[in-house]
């Protein structure tokens, strides 16, 4: 019993006759020694993995069933219900530092391989890969062809086929419904279990997102009463720094639905820093409002972040305090976390320091108008001071030689009924840039101010690319006749040389995109491995709390490592401390890799409801032709970008002409083997969009003189006669009227007035 608990291994009859050095006959004693033990309830029954009875197998598969504060539970995917016991909840342990984990951040449902261990009173489960998903909950649309039969179209684009409804539960052809496995047998079809309503209705994207992702986004009436309360917690103007006088100004989006963040500068007069600045960076007080403890605090934790989609945003926190009392509005007096910096004429930050205190925001200004006040010389002092602070910012940032990509952002602009009115790329103004440098330069003040008094830290995280990622670049970089040495220190500044050094638009994007896949996924954690994009030794995010975890963890470590706390609260209802819990001290491991996945989730969905937006705009230009760039080479096809609008899609291989085509996977090609023809990543080209699916995200292109190639989804609709198809190729026939599979003429194995042919 002692070895089968401890063995980190499966332990069958085997091993244990292995470890006691067991032959012949007391082999056969051993089987019915094992046969006693089960029948007693020491251990489980099975031959070949014997485990304590009540407990799990060393190796076992288990299924995701809740998601508790960050923290994945699971429970065994098969469980014996005449044990008499409940199945076990054992708290998933994830990989963890770089490169380790290879699958998308876990959510309820998922099946995961584990190996599993008991620690103290509970069971640990660590992940050894994730496992496919089975089809619990499908979304997806209804169509109903010619004879009345339903099918149903997936949203999720990866799911390339429409699945028979077998029971269409009340829905009718073009609603958005959610369905589920009519049987265990894909042939069984599906059943629908709830209707959504209309797919391209104003909204409907970004809801298939946040169900596909599983994000929350309804609070609680607890949490919204709790909100309310904190809401009118007063601001104690004895125990806060007044900065009402100062002309503080929060540049914003034109349509920001909040306002984390505001900033202030002007010259500095001791004479020990000519040309230097002093400067302020005012950020939402959300510490003081938020507590552990709270069940706002929980429900934030939770969500991780704020989720941002064209038509709504789900936030991390109630709308009487992201929206209202910690957003930092015009005119408004506000708690804020204040980060004093001095600054150099060169941009170097010498001193800094924290205090809590009340702001008057002196305006609320879009990026484009202040931007514009700059260019037209009609910009008021506190303006041009900011500009003035930023040079010098901009100076410094120059010297550390950050990571320099241009990546294009794209717009999604909705009209007064949720209509799409435009989709561009989003201009990249001085006025973004001096925001973002003094963010930074707050960020890396509070990161440095927790590491000077050895207090908790959760940093953000960048590492230097992965040796196996540089080794990818340097075989790629080879076919195009340009060297990377591993032998050398690898910096940001190498990589934007290797830019500088292309003069040809075509070959910098190729290398851009390909430099872009060598960076690793930036995280959260307690352990400072620097940021590398930014050229930063120390990095924290400290500037956003109204909607990100991770910024309220860093306000409440700087409240308790240098004595912020504000008086204690009259109302009951609200916890004494502000700062950092004694769970979130011993646990910031787990929390910050929570809230990374969180991140991760948030992106995706954004990403894909940008997709569908983008789909949707263009499904009224199907056959249109456009000039776009090849950002992706693949055995199966390449990935094209429509230039000027963003727009990603697919060009099967199959479209691309009537010749074989190798695929050369360092150099990332595509070559014809008739003509040579070569297709790789950066490579302009006009093609035709053949397809534009809003439901999925999904696009198609094909050449030009390809037009008609790709049949688009979804013709079952109209009854329209299918291309024969066998093995999933195309059948055609040769000038004999023989029939050939695929558009390479090759022979089809294919049955033809009843004769092999």
């Amino acid at each position: 019993m002692e070895y089968i608990k401890s063995s980190d291994t499966p332990v069958g009859k085997r091993e244990i006759a292995r470890q006691f050095k067991l032959k012949g006959q007391e082999k056969i004693a051993l089987k019915a020694l094992l046969k006693d033990m089960a029948e007693e309830g020491m251990i489980d029954g099975k031959r070949t993995a014997y485990h304590r009875m009540g407990g799990v197998p060393k190796v076992t598969v288990l299924r995701v069933v809740e998601i508790d504060e960050g923290e994945a539970v699971a429970i065994p995917e098969t469980w014996d219900p005449e044990s008499g016991q409940a199945p076990p909840r054992l708290r998933v342990q994830e990989p963890k530092g770089k490169g380790k984990r290879a699958y998308p951040a876990l959510r309820k449902g998922d099946r995961i391989l584990a190996r599993t261990e008991e620690a103290g009173k509970g069971w640990l489960a660590h992940v050894m890969r994730k496992l496919p998903d089975r089809a619990e909950s499908i979304m997806g649309v209804v169509e109903i062809d010619k004879s009345g039969k339903g099918w149903l179209a997936p949203t999720d684009k990866s799911q390339r086929q429409s699945l028979p409804i077998a029971d269409i539960g009340g829905a009718e052809s073009g609603q958005l419904v959610l369905a589920e496995p009519a049987g265990k047998s894909p042939r069984s079809g599906v059943k629908v279990t709830e209707v959504l309503g209309d797919p391209l209705a104003p909204k409907s994207f970004s809801l298939i997102a946040i169900h596909k992702y599983e994000i929350p986004h309804v609070f609680g009436s607890e949490v919204l009463e709790e909100a309310q309360t904190s809401a009118k917690l007063p601001l104690s103007q004895e125990s806060r720094e007044d900065l009402t006088h100062l002309p503080i100004v929060a540049i914003d989006p034109a349509d920001a639905r909040d306002h984390d963040d505001a900033i202030w500068a002007e010259p500095d007069t001791d004479p020990q820093n000519k040309g230097g600045w002093k400067a302020l960076v005012a950020i939402a007080d959300v510490s003081f409002y938020v507590r552990p403890g709270m069940k706002i605090d929980r429900e934030a934790r939770k969500r991780g972040n704020s989720v941002y989609f064209p038509d709504r945003v789900v936030p991390m926190l109630p709308e009487v305090l992201s929206a209202d009392v910690c957003s930092l509005g015009e005119g408004e007096d506000r708690a804020a976390m204040a980060c004093h910096l001095t600054i150099t004429a060169d941009g170097r930050v010498t001193s800094f320091r924290f205090t809590r205190a009340i702001v008057r925001i002196h305006e609320v200004i879009a990026y484009e108008d202040a931007q514009k006040r700059i260019d037209e010389g009609e910009a008021a002092a506190n303006l041009t001071n900011l500009w003035g602070c930023w040079k010098a910012l901009e100076t410094a940032r120059n010297d550390r030689e950050p990571l320099d990509l241009d990546l294009p952002e794209r717009r999604v602009v909705l009209d007064e009924q949720g209509r799409i009115a435009e989709i561009a790329v989003r201009e990249r103004l001085d006025a973004h840039r001096v925001v973002e440098d003094f963010m930074i330069a707050a960020n890396v003040a509070a990161a440095k101010a927790l590491e000077a008094k050895a207090a908790p830290v959760v940093y953000r995280v960048h590492e230097t690319p992965s040796r196996e990622k540089l080794v990818s670049l340097r075989d790629y970089l080879k076919t195009l006749d340009k060297q990377l040495s591993l032998g050398q220190v690898i910096t940001p500044s190498l990589f934007n040389r290797m830019l500088k050094d292309v003069s040809d638009d075509a070959e910098k994007a190729l290398i851009m995109e390909q430099v872009l896949r060598t960076q690793m996924q930036a995280y959260y954690g307690p352990r400072n491995a620097g940021h590398f994009g930014l050229s930063l030794g120390s990095y924290a995010h400290f500037t956003s709390p109204i909607r990100r975890y991770a910024d309220l963890l860093v306000h409440r470590a700087l409240v308790d490592a240098y004595k912020l706390e504000q008086p204690k609260p009259q109302s009951n209802a609200i916890p004494d401390g502000s700062g950092l819990s004694d769970r979130d001290r011993e646990s910031l491991d787990r929390v910050t890799e929570a809230i990374s996945r969180a991140e991760r989730r948030a992106m995706e969905a954004e990403r894909d409801t940008i997709d569908r937006y983008v789909a949707a705009w263009l499904s009224a230009r199907v056959g249109e032709v456009f000039d776009t760039r090849v950002t992706g080479v693949q055995k199966f096809g390449l990935f094209a970008t429509i230039l000027g609008l963003g727009g990603d899609g697919l060009v099967p291989v199959s479209v691309l002409g009537d010749e074989r085509f190798n695929y050369d996977e360092k150099a990332q090609v595509l070559v014809g083997q008739s003509t040579g023809t070569t297709y790789r990543s950066g490579d302009r080209m006009k093609l035709r969009l053949a397809e534009a699916n809003p439901l999925s995200g999904a696009l198609k292109f094909e050449p030009p003189e390809f037009a008609g190639s790709i049949e688009p989804r979804g013709g079952r609709l109209e009854g329209k006669k299918k291309r024969p198809m066998h093995k999933g190729k195309p059948v055609r026939h040769d000038k004999a009227g023989k029939h050939m599979v695929g558009k390479r003429g090759r022979p089809g194995n294919i049955r033809h007035q009843g004769r092999k042919k």
